[in-house]
């Protein structure tokens, strides 16, 4: 951990630059308490000073107050319709899918969907402000325009009646009224000239400005020049403004994600070399014209990248000596002070000035859930508000030292006015006075830094958005949710309502009232499932986690694997096969040695006589088995991800979900065992006991798939074992090498050697003896529908018990886009489930439904989208997508591809780079008339995309059901009446709303279809375990040897 209470004695001044850098990826996600405990040395001022900045803030809060610009529309809008009320959330929604809805019978239907569930009276008449007070009415009426009957079919009101026959439309050009009077207070002008012409009163009054284009994150080359093209028009612009007042000159932000589509860690060659060049261009442009440039920050991931591109742009001769080349670094991350040191020691070394803007950060949510879904051990950021104040205050601190004087030019960005207290009580400490700014949004905290020129003197730069209205929302929800909470300070400190005692504690004597640093409602990634460990998981954007992993994982891609059967722990001889790499034909992974059918009715015969013992093993004993196993997983992940990757072609990303699948399988299944397979005493008349209890049923046999060659298989056999079955496990015959390791663990992990026999080889083969063997109780199968048709019908024919059949097959999964989904979220999502694991999942999209009304614009972006992917060996990190399986997989792909090309609907094909030895599928896309033209399911990447207009949505959902298939359904809308109409409609088992439809996570989304998709129950849900067990319950009378002693024997209360 980083030893932030030593940078002001100098302990890192001696080191270089470069020596210093893996400091920054060390402090990624460190214990919270420990690391706030190094910040609060620096942090706190003391007793004395924390009484002094109360005072200090405390005046100032009173002079904001008394100013006439105190309450600005927004505050007074924010405090009525805060984002902790479901009105505001509702608002914010509406307004930001309006602006982009095309057409009018979706936007109508939005507006119903969120004024009815809203309670709009209640703010009537609640605010001072005219404007607020007029939305409140006017939602007041719509909702009674939408809504107009009472429960007794009587009109609410003549109002209501009246307002009924212009209805929705009215609505419609109040919210785009009212979202352009946002759009006003929050962004300064349309274009760069508009912003300039308009931000001249206040830069008459001592400001500055820094100008931010507005707009997302690029995700094609297009997007990204046009975004390009507006930085130089801007940059262009402002260098041609003559000063005007006392203030610095203006500056122009950049955003590095809207310079180039793949700005991430993997494509980091690309980075360096290509958004290297733009941003090099743009600075050579704006040092020319005298405009300093300001490189914004994004999420914690692309942290570490964006250093290393500064650094490369720092030393490059055409902006060396500069000064104006600054960056903005967030303080809620636990790397920032560490980053800061690090652009301290780099300044020096180069003899440059670097203009360093602080924030809190705006991306707080986003990297919350991040964490939980990849399994991290822990937070990049702070968990309480109070943390990050006191890591800003501690860096602060630092930027103000004697250590970064002459190199840093801190500009300090908040609106809080007892940070800012904090800072102007540090600069007059300093013995010799400092250069550094404040910076605030335009549109929030004109009276707080109005009081801030006139007391201070001090300059304030305003950071304002600059583009056209339907771009603003996405900056405007962070906006609001950064500060549209109850407990931010913008609300509060012009709100004569809240007592200015509560707004001038200090954060450090905050922290030190709780019971712990962080915050205990937002438990760590592994606890997140409480008394179930979750799977542990590698953030590869982090240097030092991705040094560990790669050092690791490499010398496994040179092994060589052996697969042979095993018959109660003893290895038997069987045909050998040579294992070929499939991204690399020449590379010999190993060899399997495939069973029999004699060893396959060897098998059944000790599996049958071992299961009584098996049975007979406690419930407590068997999940032990599989919790260890869990743990071993983990232990040998990088050896298991190599495999993945070199025998099923997987990609490093897909390796590691592969396995932490696999974890929880067993960490969930062992408490799914221990919950439910124990004896229960069933209620009922006195004088008797009535328990309810399971067992194993016999001898199961586990047909597993190769597109998930460990985490299904290994799924099926432990639910099958715990549930006390003795097991034949036939894995897939292209992945028998990773299935053989896992064996191994499992024998490692305590697991009797007799309850489980492994026969690698030929379904139909080794499928005609199990299946039609009498022992043989139940076979759990996963892979395609017509396999399981044919083990449906060799069960039925068999002696013997009536056996059980647990089937996960294919999938025609569809995606449905209405015109309130935001097209960039649809690509991404759309991209993600269609050629992740090129394309062979079951869960995968198949076919892309997009409303006719934003269709054009979806395939340009899909078009742009799928340009930008790479294909290729998966074992190199910049591959997006490796190979299909087989040859024989490719040239049915190749096939179906060729016909589609032949009646000329091709939308977007990816390019194959040359010289490729494997069994390469370019991935593609189409257009098609409808889902009935496919008459099978196509495992690979190709993707099929159909319009439809918004009246037939409910079509839409029968032609997806009249395909017999009912596996997984992704639906992108706003309007939730939308997709609960689907999911009333639909008949899938797993319908995925406003994000990817792949990657279920086992206890959370239970996995698995309905009809052709299979019998259910679902994988890694509470069902699952139960159907390997058999019920059985023992009635005994009590009373039998005479007398019912426990009714006899009770006492009267």
């Amino acid at each position: 951990m980083f030893k932030a209470g030593h940078v002001l004695e100098g302990a890192f001044a001696n080191q270089k630059a470069a020596e210093f850098f893996p400091a920054i990826s060390a402090n990624y996600a460190v214990d919270e308490a420990q690391y706030l405990t190094e910040l609060l040395q620096l942090a706190d001022p003391g007793e004395a000073g924390i009484a002094a900045i109360r005072e200090r803030a405390r005046s100032l809060i009173e002079a904001v107050r008394g100013r006439e610009n105190a309450v600005d529309t927004l505050d007074a809008l924010l405090r009525q319709y805060s984002l902790d009320t479901q009105e505001g959330l509702m608002l914010m929604c509406l307004a930001e899918a309006l602006l982009r809805v095309p057409d009018a019978a979706t936007a109508d239907a939005l507006i119903r969907d969120k004024l009815n569930a809203a309670e709009w009276e209640r703010h009537l008449g609640q605010s001072d402000n005219v404007l607020v007070n007029f939305a409140a009415w006017g939602l007041v009426m719509t909702g009674k325009v939408v809504d107009p009957e009472t429960a007794d079919g009587r009109p609410k009101n003549v109002i209501g009646r009246l307002l009924k026959r212009s209805g929705e439309p009215v609505i419609r050009s109040a919210m785009n009224q009212a979202m352009k009077l946002m759009g006003k207070q929050f962004v300064l002008g349309r274009t760069i000239a508009e912003a300039l012409k308009n931000g001249r009163p206040e830069r008459e009054k001592g400001y500055t400005y820094s100008f931010d284009m507005l707009g997302e994150a690029a995700l094609t080359a297009e997007d990204a020049a046009k975004y390009m093209a507006d930085y130089r028009q801007a940059v262009e612009t402002v260098g041609a403004e003559p000063q005007v007042g006392k203030g610095p000159r203006p500056s122009v932000s950049i955003k590095l994600s809207a310079l180039h589509p793949r700005y991430e860690v993997a494509q980091r060659e690309r980075v360096l070399t290509e958004l290297f060049a733009s941003v090099r261009e743009l600075a050579v442009l704006a040092r020319q014209r005298n405009v300093g440039i300001t490189i914004d920050a994004e999420e914690a991931d692309r942290l570490e990248l964006s250093l290393e591109l500064y650094e490369k742009l720092l030393r490059d001769p055409a902006i060396a000596g500069w000064g104006e080349f600054g960056l903005v670094i967030q303080a809620y991350s636990k790397r920032c002070l560490p980053v800061l040191v690090w652009l301290t020691l780099l300044g020096r070394e180069l003899g440059e000035r670097i203009p360093l803007r602080l924030v809190k950060g705006a991306y707080w949510d986003s990297e919350i859930k991040q964490c939980q879904v990849q399994g991290l051990d822990g937070y990049p950021v702070y968990t309480r508000k109070e943390g990050t104040d006191t890591s800003y205050l501690a860096c602060a601190r630092y930027l103000l030292s004697e250590h970064t004087r002459g190199v840093i030019y801190p500009q300090f960005a908040s609106h809080n006015a007892h940070t800012v207290s904090c800072i102007l009580a540090m600069a007059e400490e300093i013995s010799q006075p400092r250069e550094f700014e404040f910076q605030r949004l335009h549109g929030m905290g004109d009276a707080l830094y109005d009081t801030v020129i006139e007391k201070y003197a001090r300059n304030v730069r305003i950071y304002a958005p600059v583009g056209a209205h339907k771009d603003l929302l996405p900056y405007l929800v962070r906006r609001l949710l950064e500060n549209g909470a109850n407990s931010s300070f913008v609300h509060q400190l012009v709100d004569p309502r809240v007592p200015v005692e509560s707004l001038i504690d200090h954060p450090v004597s905050q922290l030190r009232k709780f019971a712990a640093p962080g915050n205990p409602r937002i438990p760590l990634p592994p606890a997140l499932f409480g008394n179930r460990k979750n799977s542990q998981g590698i953030n590869m954007n982090i240097q030092n986690q991705w040094n560990d992993l790669a050092s690791a994982y490499q010398p496994f891609l040179e092994r060589q694997w052996q697969a042979a059967p095993v018959i109660s722990g003893q290895r038997l001889a069987g045909t050998p096969s040579d294992v070929r790499c499939p991204y690399d034909l020449n590379k010999v992974v190993g060899q399997a040695q495939f069973a029999s059918a004699e060893q396959a009715r060897q098998a059944v015969d000790r599996l049958a006589a071992y299961w009584p013992t098996w049975n007979a093993t406690p419930v407590e004993a068997r999940a032990a088995v599989l919790e260890r196993l869990g743990d071993l997983l983990e232990q040998h992940r990088a050896e298991l991800m190599a495999l993945c990757t070199v025998e099923a072609g997987k990609s490093l990303q897909d390796g590691i979900d592969e396995v932490r699948e696999a974890v929880d399988f067993c960490r969930y299944y062992a408490q799914q065992a221990r919950q439910k397979l124990g004896r229960e005493e069933l209620k009922g008349p006195t004088g008797e006991r009535n328990e309810l209890f399971h067992e194993g049923r016999g001898v199961f046999v586990c047909v597993s798939p190769w597109n998930f060659p460990l985490a299904i298989y290994l799924g099926q056999i432990t639910a099958a074992l715990v549930a006390g079955n003795t097991v034949l496990a036939k894995p897939a015959e292209q992945t028998s090498l990773i299935a053989a390791r896992a064996l191994e663990l499992m024998f490692e992990a305590g697991l009797p050697k007799e309850a489980i026999a492994f026969l690698p080889g030929d379904g139909a083969t080794l499928g005609g003896v199990f299946c039609r063997d009498p022992r043989v109780v139940g076979v759990c199968f996963t892979g395609s529908t017509d396999t399981a048709r044919i083990i449906n019908r060799q069960l039925a024919e068999k002696e013997g018990p009536i056996a059980t059949l647990i089937a996960e097959t294919g999938g025609q999964n569809a995606m449905i886009v209405d015109s309130t989904a935001l097209p960039e979220q649809v690509i991404k999502d759309a991209v993600g489930s269609a050629f992740t694991s090129a394309g062979q999942r079951c869960s995968a999209l198949r076919v892309l439904y997009v409303q006719r009304d934003i269709a054009d614009r979806v395939i340009e972006l899909l078009k742009g989208a799928m340009a930008e992917l790479r294909v290729g060996p998966t074992h190199l990190r910049e591959n997006d997508i490796g190979p299909v399986i087989d040859q024989e997989a490719r040239e049915g792909l190749l096939a179906h591809i060729q016909q589609l090309k032949s009646e000329g609907r091709l939308i977007a094909e990816a390019t194959l780079p040359a010289g490729l030895n494997g069994h390469f599928v370019a991935p593609v896309a189409f257009e098609i008339d409808g889902i009935h033209q496919l008459k099978k399911e196509h495992f690979g990447p190709v993707l099929h995309v159909v319009r439809y207009d918004a009246a037939d949505l409910e079509k839409v959902v029968a032609a997806i059901n009249g395909t017999g298939y009912g596996l997984t359904l992704g639906v992108h809308s706003r309007n939730e009446e939308t997709a609960e109409r689907i999911e009333q409609l639909a008949r899938v088992g797993n319908l995925y709303v406003n994000r990817n439809q792949i990657g279920a996570v086992v206890g959370v989304q239970p996995f698995g279809g309905c009809g052709l998709s299979g019998t259910g129950p679902k994988a890694g849900g509470p069902s699952y375990v139960l159907r390997f067990a058999n019920e059985r319950t023992t009635s005994t009378n009590t009373t039998a040897v005479g007398g019912n002693a426990s009714l006899l024997s009770l006492g009267d209360d």
